[in-house]
């Protein structure tokens, strides 16, 4: 590097030809603002003196002699048109005009103008009081001045104005332009030429650096060049190495003597030599010198106008970069945590959980992972606090970047001896093996495991035990066999904090195993376990538990009177203990209403109060409410094959005609329990022998990714296709319309059967006390036709009883009907409305030992309502 002398780049572009540039351009605007500044207020002036001129010339000529006379002449125009024309001529003003009160010239220096309407304001100066504006006139814009004509009494007769047009007012400061521009043009001279004087004087000084301030100044220079923490290298055109500071030489390990020594021939690293040479831009390249890992920019510095060559500057980024290893390897962790807490714990299955953790950390934290639970955990069961080590672990989830000779899933562990695993359980501690090989973690009974592992390349493992309150649910291996570096205190920490994340989310799933486990067996304890004997219906069912938890889907078959059978399907909203509970008791108060033989709307209309009672009850004891409840009840008669059902916000049930056709019956909807305020309406239908009846809950048909009328055309397209069976008719319903289901779903199919002629026998009897015997004698003689004559004494006096009973206390026509079905069954109607009552007869009563008789010799007795009266039955079991 040169010193700057007097032939240096200060002499060929002087600062002081740069200041003198600046210095005129100053000046010049000054000039300008200054010229501009007294043009306006030339301006400014010439419009006041134009105002003043033009109100003074009208005031003159308003009061001038004879003005007002003229104005009441008959010919204004020819009085005053030579007087205002001569005014304007004579005084420096663009027109004088003469108008009447109602603004009318009598004026103009144009006189087409004459008697046209004058243009400007003219209301203040009608009132006395003289106007100056400036307006837009038919001469163009101009400054005017209105001021009245008054008689001798004072009245305005009239009015004058006189103005100048701005264009002339202009004019006048025109005049006085030459006279600033020349002022402008002389302070500019003045000013460039002391402007010259005083950058001359700034070049002489510049140059006249003495040697003392020049080497002070390279001495400031070298000292900043050297003591700076950067490397800089300047290279010549040639490949010549010019500069190179003390950090530049210690990233690049030069040698002393560099002076004037071509790049090539100093010893560098290839890389860095073929840059430094080849002069090209480089931004931020790393490469590698020795041990370090240098950073390097290259400029050329012939971009500025410079001599030819390139500066770079280096800097060492080995610290940086092993500290931005320890940044990215934090960073891994943290993201690791945070991918455990949303993906682990999503499923409320142990199992699932597990396999969800050893997933999660092969293999951005482990080659292998492995869980193993205890047995009571996987059972939802509540573990020790300070477990038996000698209970064996279940191996729950396993997973590895390839097949290593780790206990297989489902095995179980002894945690005995020294193994990682009962270390762990005894102390209670995470436990940390960098390096297996030289550990004797697994001696005894594991030896031939242990000596697979090393062989196969397993070097580091840390076991964790999984600890939930207190509880110890098992433990958790992690193991490295591709990764190099073995596990260290950082890791455990972090491998600490994942299980105890996992351990919550664990300790939830086996409660909720626990307690969906205790419903399940609520639930199952609570539906029917098997179906009563009957042989109106061929009957099978299906019932499927949510996953997710249990139910309140139930089912019912309950045998009524007269061979006649009730279906029932409903559905608690909701899930859980409290869903299983609430369905017991709705199925309960339907067992007990059935056996009243109500209507299908009646017992609707009992169990919708009854679940108002109960959503009061739990109201007011805090508890939970029922958020609904739904229910289809469908009573058959096989004698009549007619079919009665009433729904309770249900969904309609379907049947399936003996030729194949599918029919959504239409049936009423009425509200859904507990909500009230609506009677409940019945539909009746005659259903075909061998029709197929199918009840279902909306678990079958809807889904949340699934409208329910496609899931209902889903269940119609099953029913075309299914067996003719119950049994197959249910297995193909749900593999069609329900394969993976989400929410529990009950399916009810019931195929009918019809009671013939040959097993009935129904005779009128009339009300006639004598008529007892001859339905003795006919009961007796149907009895041998069937071949029961060991029931005929029976029959014959529970006939007789009734018979009396409704011929004696009933009233309306009497009818006797007899069934044989599984049962032999006695009825006797009525239409009498009230039911008797059995009672304990005293010794002297003649009457109330009938009904006891009856009782005694059938198996079941009752009464049943009809819309004509009522039905007496008694039922005796057949042999």
């Amino acid at each position: 590097m040169r010193p700057l002398g007097r032939s240096g780049i200060l002499s060929r572009r002087s600062v002081a030809a740069q200041v003198f540039v600046v210095h005129v351009v100053i000046v010049v605007l000054l000039v300008l603002a200054a010229v501009a500044a007294l043009v306006l207020q030339g301006r400014a002036a010439s419009e006041e003196e134009a105002r003043n001129r033009s109100r003074a010339v009208a005031v003159a000529f308003a009061e001038a002699p004879g003005t007002w006379e003229a104005l009441r002449s008959p010919d204004p125009t020819a009085v005053l048109q030579p007087r205002a024309e001569e005014v304007r001529r004579s005084v420096p003003v663009d027109f004088v005009v003469v108008l009447n009160t109602d603004g009318i010239r009598y004026t103009h220096p144009r006189p087409d103008r004459i008697g046209k309407k004058f243009v400007g304001e003219i209301g203040p100066a009608l009132r006395g009081e003289p106007v100056v504006e400036e307006i837009t006139g038919t001469i163009g814009r101009l400054v005017q001045a209105v001021v009245p004509v008054r008689d001798p009494q004072g009245r305005v007769v009239g009015l004058v104005s006189a103005g100048i047009t701005v264009e002339n007012v202009g004019n006048t400061a025109d005049r006085q332009l030459p006279l600033l521009l020349g002022a402008a043009g002389l302070a500019l001279a003045l000013a460039t030429a002391g402007t010259a004087v005083a950058g001359r004087r700034l070049l002489r000084q510049t140059h006249g650096l003495g040697p003392r301030e020049m080497t002070r100044m390279y001495e400031h220079h070298d000292a900043v060049l050297h003591s700076v923490r950067e490397g800089v290298v300047i290279v010549g055109s040639d490949g010549e190495l010019l500069l190179a500071n003390d950090e530049a030489q210690r990233l690049l390990e030069l040698p002393e003597d560099t002076g004037r020594r071509r790049v090539g021939e100093l010893g560098l690293y290839p890389d860095v030599a073929e840059l430094l040479m080849s002069g090209r831009v480089a931004t931020d390249e790393v490469h590698p010198v020795g041990d370090r890992l240098v950073v390097v920019n290259q400029r050329p510095t012939r971009l500025r106008g410079g001599p030819s060559g390139s500066v770079a500057t280096l800097r060492d980024s080995t610290e940086l970069r092993a500290l931005a290893g320890r940044a990215e390897a934090a960073r891994e962790r943290l993201d690791l945590l945070y991918a455990a807490g949303l993906g682990i714990g999503a499923s409320l299955d142990v199992g699932r959980t597990a396999e969800a953790l050893a997933e999660l950390v092969v293999p951005r934290f482990a080659d292998h992972a492995t869980v193993d639970l205890f047995d009571s955990v996987l059972e939802g069961d509540e573990p020790s606090a300070r477990p038996d080590p000698s209970a064996p672990l279940r191996r729950t989830a396993r997973s590895g970047v390839d097949e290593a000779p780790l206990f297989p899933l489902g095995a179980q562990i002894r945690a005995d001896g020294s193994s990682p695993q009962a270390r762990v359980l005894r102390s209670g501690r995470a436990l940390l093996e960098p390096r297996l090989e030289e550990s004797r973690a697994w001696e005894g009974q594991e030896r031939e495991q242990w000596a697979e592992l090393l062989e196969h390349g397993v070097h580091s493992l840390i076991a964790v035990p999984v600890r939930a309150g207190g509880q110890v649910l098992g433990v958790v291996g992690f193991w490295r066999d591709r990764r190099k570096e073995p596990f260290d205190e950082e890791e455990l920490a972090v491998s600490e904090e994942l299980v105890t994340r996992a351990a919550v989310a664990i300790d939830n799933a086996r409660r909720f195993t626990r307690e969906h486990g205790m419903a399940v067996t609520l639930q199952r304890s609570l539906l029917p376990r098997r179906l009563p004997d009957q042989e109106a219906l061929d009957v099978a069912y299906r019932y499927l538990p949510a996953q997710a938890g249990v139910g309140g889907d139930w089912f019912d078959v309950l045998p009524l009177s007269g061979a006649r059978v009730a279906l029932v399907v409903g559905d608690v909203v909701g899930h859980g203990l409290h869903a299983a509970a609430t369905m017991g008791r709705l199925r309960t108060a339907v067992h007990t209403f059935s056996a009243l033989d109500l209507h299908p709307e009646e017992l609707l209309g009992l169990l919708d109060e009854l679940v108002a009672r109960i959503d009061q009850e739990e109201n007011t004891g805090g508890g939970a409410a029922i958020t609904g409840a739904t229910c289809l009840y469908a009573v058959y008669d096989p004698v009549s094959r007619r079919c009665v059902m009433s729904r309770a916000g249900h969904l309609p049930p379907a049947v399936v005609r003996p030729d194949g056709q599918v029919e959504f019956l239409e049936v009423p909807a009425g509200p859904p329990l507990g909500l009230g305020g609506l009677p409940y309406e019945t539909a009746e239908v005659e259903l075909e022998e061998g029709s197929r009846l199918v009840l279902y809950t909306d678990g079958l048909v809807e889904e949340r990714d699934r409208d329910i009328d496609a899931g209902l055309e889903l269940l119609r397209a099953s029913l075309e296709r299914a067996g003719e069976s119950p049994e197959d008719t249910c297995r193909d319903v749900l593999d069609g319309v329900a394969p993976r289901p989400t929410d529990d779903i009950a399916v009810l199919v019931a195929r009918t059967r019809a009671i013939g002629p040959d097993r009935i026998a129904i005779w009128d009897v009339p009300r006639d006390p004598s008529a007892v015997g001859r339905i003795r004698a006919a009961a007796t003689r149907l009895l041998t036709e069937w071949g029961l004559e060991e029931q005929a004494f029976t029959t014959e006096l529970i006939l007789s009883e009734l018979v009396t009973n409704a011929l004696r206390h009933g009233s309306g026509p009497v009818k006797v009907r007899v069934l044989r079905e599984r049962e032999l069954i006695c009825e006797v109607s009525d239409a009498g409305s009230t039911a008797p009552r059995l009672r304990q007869a005293a010794g002297f009563d003649e009457g109330g030992r009938g009904l006891f008789l009856v009782a005694q010799l059938s198996e079941r007795w009752g009464t049943r309502w009809t819309p004509e009266g009522k039905i007496i039955w008694a039922a005796q079991p057949l042999p």
